[in-house]
């Protein structure tokens, strides 16, 4: 964001508080903007909404627009590290414990809110301020609703946020003072809330303007924007309410299917494609400007001197891609590994990347692109590196990520100055919305397939997936769903990974086993020994192929996962926030 929204943030927050002064009821002062004078023209409430979007800078208490935290906390705070709370990656560093905590099940309630947690409620407030006083500006009312659809749309997505990690939530909207009965209230039930949510998301997608004429450079929220953050949570509500239980679950399923279907027929964007299969798909995540990107509606944009980041240089924490991922991506006969005979095998790693999708080798590091990428800093020796080998980065699979990585935002630059930028919003989850909610409302057809999977498959160049042939996959099909699903669900995780999905996704499929499988990473046999000297790696032997892989967490606090299906498809209610207010009650299973 722009520096002078930092400024303006100050102002708005001083402004929430002017008008309970007493003094400014009978006398407004004439040195300074108060409540009672502000909410007048367009540009007021433009200035104010700004304050909205810095607040949401915030990625820890506000994770919606989620990006990339300043300095030190970008090894924690960022977006691409979501996965970590899954089974895409593999952290093993002591400063990601807690990513490592929830994803086995040892994370216990804490005393106060936790990373991503229970929190960022000041900034439900700052929306009912303004939602309290836009209506007072002497101007158009549809120039007025663009501005409380960003406000509404900023409260709706974040209540849907706090519902997915806590179920029931203290649903506010107006502004409190200390004396308001809503301070001492149990939580708003899960379905009410969402109803609130829904009502939030279906204003802002029908009153936001199509285009701020910003340029996407990047600006504001448009209403293409709200269309597919609509469909995000529609899904994740329609999904959970089918796999866990709930009212009318097929509402929500249609509501994410005509959302993502709207923005794919009307709206201005579509996939970044230069035809060039092998590395269309990863290189728009390794620039630092994206404006003009076809693709990308909605990104946080840093630069030198406003606002930066330092997260290229954490990559390490990650500990890198697990063999689940791996494993996932298909052969370029468009079948799973497990079917397909073009499939080498994993005794060396290069053999992995051997006709597969495309999509494989622009995510994880082959050995032979080192060079290519300048990994790592262009330092000029071998990898993969893994635990124990000297110099280099290490991985604790083998499996290094190279999707987002650009050494050229690193090398040379200082601490913290780094202008990586993050992708919030693109068109390609449109796709994947639209195809998941039609699947599992049951209303599939070839036509729906070929405007959302396949346009994803025809960027790499892969086989179409034809619903009169779907491959059945024997590894998932113990999970309960279709071929179908299980296919598109595969989609979802391979154009999505490390963006910040998968664990949600996880837990709205009810698929809680899935953090009970053991963590794996590369082959390692007498070659791997030999290829690599000095390694120091834990082992286990993978109870499918009967062959032995890199075990991340044996011999940690994490080695044996627990997953407890009545508790830990919610997070716990810090014991701060029940102190303060009794009646909010702990989500169950939790003490």
């Amino acid at each position: 964001m722009k520096k002078h929204i930092i400024t303006i943030g100050i102002f708005a927050t001083t402004l929430l508080f002017s008008g309970c002064n007493d003094e400014f009821l009978e006398r407004y002062p004439l040195d300074r903007i108060t409540n009672e004078t502000f909410w007048n023209t367009e540009n007021d409430l433009r200035v104010y909404n700004n304050s909205l979007y810095d607040l949401a800078r915030n990625d820890d208490n506000v994770p919606i627009l989620h990006g990339h935290y300043q300095g030190f906390d970008s090894h924690w705070g960022s977006v691409w590290f979501q996965d970590e709370f899954a089974d895409n990656m593999a952290p093993r560093h002591a400063r990601h414990a807690f990513f490592q905590q929830v994803r086995s099940g040892k994370h216990t309630t804490p005393a106060a809110p936790q990373q991503f947690g229970y929190k960022g409620w000041n900034f439900v407030r700052a929306c009912n301020v303004g939602l309290a006083n836009y209506d007072k500006a002497n101007i158009a009312q549809n120039i007025k609703d663009r501005y409380i659809g960003e406000a509404r749309l900023f409260r709706g997505w974040f209540y849907a946020e706090k519902v997915s990690k806590f179920g029931d939530v203290p649903w506010v909207d107006k502004e409190l003072n200390t004396e308001s009965e809503e301070l001492f209230a149990a939580r708003t039930p899960r379905e009410q809330a969402m109803e609130k949510v829904l009502e939030d998301l279906n204003f802002a997608a029908t009153k936001l303007p199509d285009n701020w004429g910003d340029g996407n450079a990047p600006g504001r929220l448009n209403r293409w924007c709200a269309l597919l953050v609509k469909s995000r949570i529609c899904l994740f509500e329609g999904t959970w309410r089918k796999y866990h239980g709930g009212t009318d679950p097929n509402k929500w399923l249609q509501a994410a299917a005509d959302a993502a279907k709207e923005l794919i027929d009307k709206g201005p964007y579509r996939l970044y494609n230069t035809g060039n299969p092998d590395t269309d798909y990863n290189a728009y995540h390794r620039v630092l400007n994206l404006a003009g990107n076809p693709e990308v509606m909605y990104w946080r944009k840093y630069q030198l001197g406003v606002f930066t980041n330092h997260v290229q240089s954490y990559f390490e924490y990650a500990g890198g891609a697990t063999k689940s991922l791996v494993e996932d991506y298909l052969c370029t006969d468009g079948l799973p590994i497990s079917l397909s005979p073009l499939y080498k095998g994993d005794d060396k790693i290069e053999d992995v990347f051997e006709n597969r999708d495309p999509r494989l080798r622009q995510t994880i590091l082959h050995p032979a692109d080192a060079a290519k990428y300048k990994y790592h800093l262009a330092d000029g020796r071998s990898y993969p590196r893994v635990l124990g080998m000297a110099g280099g980065y290490i991985s604790e699979t083998g499996y290094h990520i190279i999707k987002h990585y650009n050494a050229d935002d690193m090398i040379g630059k200082a601490f913290d100055t780094a202008e990586s930028p993050a992708i919030i919003l693109r068109f390609a989850e449109a796709l994947l919305n639209y195809a998941e909610a039609q699947a599992e409302l049951g209303k599939m057809t070839q036509g729906d397939l070929d405007i959302s999977i396949n346009k994803l498959r025809d960027r790499v160049k892969m086989p179409h997936l034809k619903l009169a042939n779907v491959p059945v996959d024997p590894r998932y099909t113990a999970d309960g769903i279709s071929p179908l699903i299980a296919e598109i669900r595969r989609e979802r995780r391979i154009e999505l990974f490390m963006e910040g999905f998968r664990y949600g996704d996880l837990r709205r499929w009810k698929q809680g086993k899935k953090f009970l499988i053991p963590t794996m990473g590369m082959r390692w046999d007498d070659a791997a020994k030999a290829r690599y000297p000095g390694a120091v790696v834990k082992t286990a032997v993978d109870p499918v192929s009967k062959k032995t892989y890199i075990d991340v967490y044996q011999g940690t606090d994490y080695a044996n996962p627990v997953f407890d299906e009545a508790k830990h498809y919610l997070w716990p209610i810090p014991l701060n926030s029940l102190a303060e207010n009794p009646a909010i009650k702990q989500n169950p299973g939790w003490q």
